[in-house]
């Protein structure tokens, strides 16, 4: 028995007529009946009592009757979910992402994400950079945003640069510095650094680290807190000097980007499994790599 034999018996338990059924369905009468008398085989027993006068449905008929509506429902259902799943508008995205550098334009993104997919479920995973990757490797995320790492996978995964981010220095407004438009790396020399800790973002650590070498001097580093706000706290209250990427948002404290030169950036990119073909990711992917063009993603 198949949706086809279904689909006859239902015309023709709903019409109480042969006739009628096989012209609701534009078929030949006989494959009507071919195709009741194949369930009634498969069965056991009649569906139909049926004469020359009118076609009845028999008790276990009536019951096929609602199976088979509550069967076509659910069918038609799952043929909607599947059309809306290829079409990317269900299903799901995971997606990891580090927080400063994304917190400008992340809520906006996925915003748009939504008003357009309403149907796709999104998972949230904030993490550090390495931890993002790894996550992605095995399999438990459909793209991140992220830094490049040194450890990070060397195949099975795809980047797209969004952008480059320069490293600035940040004081407070009260702060000697504080009038500078540009500052020289060599500048730092002596002043007390708070840098984020390397366990929470080793490529950017390490890029300060070799800027200041670079310089000419060995960094003095007072303090290596766990979050960005830390290092804009440090920085409020007097501690030292912070070095942060431009992305970093500080416009309702009382400190100043200074950018640094020369300049030394460090990236922030789409990462994706290569083999991940998912509808919802794809269209994700889309939006994403459109605002990008449009500059979009950058704009409040």
């Amino acid at each position: 028995m198949d949706l086809r034999h279904l689909r006859y018996f239902q015309a023709v338990a709903e019409e109480l007529s042969y006739s009628r059924a096989a012209e609701r369905l534009r078929i030949a009468q006989p494959a009507l009946s071919r195709a009741v008398q194949e369930i009634e085989q498969e069965l056991g027993g009649p569906v139909l009592d049926r004469n020359r006068r009118r076609v009845a449905l028999t008790p276990a008929g009536r019951v096929l009757l609602r199976e088979t509506a509550i069967i076509f429902e659910r069918w038609e259902e799952a043929m909607r979910r599947v059309k809306r799943t290829a079409a990317g508008e269900e299903g799901e995205l995971r997606l990891g992402y580090i927080g400063p550098p994304t917190q400008p334009f992340l809520g906006r993104l996925l915003a748009e994400y939504r008003k357009r997919f309403p149907r796709v479920a999104i998972h949230l995973e904030e993490r550090t950079p390495e931890r993002v990757w790894e996550m992605l490797a095995k399999g438990r995320l459909s793209a991140a945003l992220t830094r490049p790492v040194s450890a990070a996978p060397a195949s099975g995964l795809r980047t797209l640069l969004l952008r480059k981010e320069r490293f600035g220095a940040v004081v407070p407004t009260s702060h000697p510095f504080a009038a500078r438009k540009t500052l020289p790396w060599k500048a730092l020399a002596g002043e007390p650094l708070i840098v984020l800790a390397r366990r929470e973002g080793v490529g950017s650590h390490d890029e300060i680290l070799t800027a200041c070498q670079h310089a000419g001097f060995a960094p003095r580093l007072a303090y290596t807190p766990s979050l960005i706000g830390t290092v804009l706290s440090y920085v409020e209250a007097g501690a030292g000097v912070g070095i942060v990427p431009e992305s970093v948002p500080t416009p309702e404290l009382p400190v100043r980007f200074i950018p640094l030169q020369p300049v030394v950036s460090i990236p922030l990119v789409l990462v994706w499994p290569e083999n991940d073909d998912t509808p919802a990711v794809q269209r994700f992917r889309e939006l994403i790599i459109d605002w990008q063009k449009t500059g979009r993603l950058w704009r409040a």
